[in-house]
């Protein structure tokens, strides 16, 4: 799995790679991290593990970075060493649901230098499956 930073107007994209969704989703968070400190630390903080539904693949990877976006407010860390696991359940209605489940390793944030990443956008959000794998593109508001 790999990510790549984009150049986008005003914002900052992730173009990401993996050979499962769940690769493609972990690869997509990591990047959103890159984004936020070009020094990610190799060593401390703590793992935390993190759950979330949604209707469809791409709601799924937006609330996914999202949460994430939320518990580094929260906890006061940068969410790196992403892991995730993506799959489709029925919902109480006899719908499919789909669910991530993850974990990141929490670096704190104090004396990191990290920018101020503001939200996850839907603007040209794309999730594609490929031939070796999954493809997604996330543009973040900065």
């Amino acid at each position: 799995m790999s990510y790549e930073l984009r150049d986008h107007t005003a914002d900052v994209a992730v173009e990401a790679t993996g050979p499962t969704l769940g690769a493609v989703f972990a690869a997509a968070a990591d990047g959103m991290a890159v984004a936020m400190c070009d020094q990610i630390p190799a060593t401390g903080g703590d793992r935390f593990d993190l759950a979330v539904g949604a209707e469809s693949r791409e709601a799924l990877l937006f609330d996914y970075l999202d949460e994430l976006i939320y518990e580094r407010d929260v906890r006061g860390v940068l969410p790196v060493d992403n892991e995730a696991e993506v799959r489709a359940e029925a919902g109480e209605d006899g719908t499919a649901e789909w669910v991530v489940s993850g974990s990141a390793r929490g670096v704190p944030l104090a004396g990191l230098g990290a920018r101020d990443l503001k939200a996850v956008t839907y603007s040209e959000m794309a999730l594609e499956e490929t031939d070796d794998g999954w493809r997604a593109y996330v543009v973040f508001d900065v």
